[in-house]
């Protein structure tokens, strides 16, 4: 699969504290939610401490980007937008205000909440991710005068509320015509063209098929000419295919992102941060975008012998008995 290299509106996207080309960088959004019932990890980022510490810890391996939750997508009650805030705002407060890559990093706010996304970025975030495609109008409003950059994702109900078995004539297609509808919108409300990121929405209303064909026709939504978040993380299309439990889909969330990737994305929001880290710099540096760590293989006029020492996670050295030696008898040379 030849490598989709789109061509943007404007390529050069300007964050609060960071500058980034999307034709040569992608990006990592790592994922904290302060949600007690969140579909990953059941609660476990929930206190304050733990979910500014996991941040932190999310900057220090390498993501460009943390986005933090205060309500899971799923259907169910409607959280208070003043409970919703309290949950979100002292994240991004306390990571804009400390030290260390999590101060300057791209923070977001994952709500569809006006008062939630003012607040969060009167905070210090630099984004506001809705995965409800501007259900709230005013909400972009708020982020136009807070001079935001605005994730518009697809999906199809009220928000929390449930869409029993979505149907779509043409998935892709769908989802494309409304990305262009709702940028049309949040134009109007005074949304910048400069400050919009598009996210077809894997899983958001939509059954595994659709969620596999959104993958492979990934880069119908990157030729929009904006930048083309892909949430795949760990999500149950993935589960459902391999028929893996949440705990084990690393191998096939990396296997979607990187499809994702070929097709234009520039954005990835992953819950592994080291593993998907490593994956987009290796993809970068397959495109040419970033050089080598270091350069020793087969750099020397005698070549350094090779590197088989145990790290992290490897197998420990072997300290049984030796295995046996091939059997030769009766055998030629």
């Amino acid at each position: 699969m030849p490598m989709v290299e789109p061509e943007f509106r404007h390529p050069v996207q300007c964050f609060a504290h960071r500058t980034v080309d999307v034709r040569s960088h992608i990006l990592l959004m790592a994922v904290v939610n302060r949600t007690p019932d969140s579909f990953y990890d059941d609660g476990v980022t929930f206190a304050l401490d733990a979910a500014v510490g996991a941040a932190r810890q999310a900057a220090e391996d390498g993501a460009d980007w943390v986005d933090v939750g205060g309500v899971p997508f799923s259907p169910g009650p409607e959280l208070p937008p003043e409970e919703e805030a309290e949950r979100v705002v002292p994240v991004i407060a306390a990571l804009r205000s400390g030290g260390g890559p999590a101060a300057t990093a791209i923070l977001s706010a994952d709500t569809f909440q006006p008062l939630v996304a003012e607040r969060a970025i009167a905070a210090g975030a630099d984004v506001v991710n809705d995965t409800t495609g501007l259900f709230h109008h005013d909400l972009g409003r708020v982020v136009a005068a807070g001079d935001a950059h605005l994730v518009i994702t697809h999906s199809l109900a009220t928000p929390r509320t449930p869409v029993p078995s979505p149907r779509y004539d043409d998935v892709v297609a769908e989802i494309r015509e409304y990305l262009l509808r709702r940028i049309d919108l949040a134009l109007s409300l005074g949304v910048p063209e400069e400050k919009i990121i598009v996210d077809p929405g894997h899983d958001l209303n939509k059954n595994t098929r659709h969620s596999l064909e959104i993958t492979r026709r990934f880069d119908a939504f990157t030729t929009l000419g904006f930048p083309a978040l892909a949430s795949v993380s760990n999500k149950d299309f993935i589960g459902e295919t391999l028929d893996q439990h949440k705990s084990a889909r690393l191998a096939g969330s990396l296997a979607a992102a990187q499809v994702c990737i070929q097709n234009g994305a520039r954005v990835l929001r992953m819950h592994q941060v080291r593993p998907s880290v490593s994956a987009i710099r290796m993809t970068e540096a397959i495109m040419g975008w970033r050089e080598p760590h270091r350069l020793q293989h087969n750099m020397h006029g005698l070549n350094r012998d090779a590197d088989r020492s145990a790290g992290p996670g490897d197998a420990a050295p072997w300290d049984g008995p030796k295995p046996a030696s091939p059997v030769t008898k009766g055998v030629k040379p």
